[in-house]
């Protein structure tokens, strides 16, 4: 590449990095984490299911 096309490169790529990008993070309301309720064990349930996996019908 020559001086030339070498400046113009840069130039393209300083353009693409001005260029201000629009945040993608998700707006959502801060109540629904406050109002969500806890997680339950399930321990008892996930060993059920995996014994059921184990068997045949």
């Amino acid at each position: 590449m020559n001086e030339k096309q070498i400046k113009a490169l840069a130039r393209r790529n300083a353009a693409k990095a001005a260029r201000v990008k629009p945040s993608t993070t998700q707006s959502y309301d801060r109540t629904v984490d406050a109002t969500r309720p806890p997680d339950r064990d399930d321990t008892d349930a996930n060993r059920i299911f995996k014994e059921m996996k184990r068997r045949e019908f």
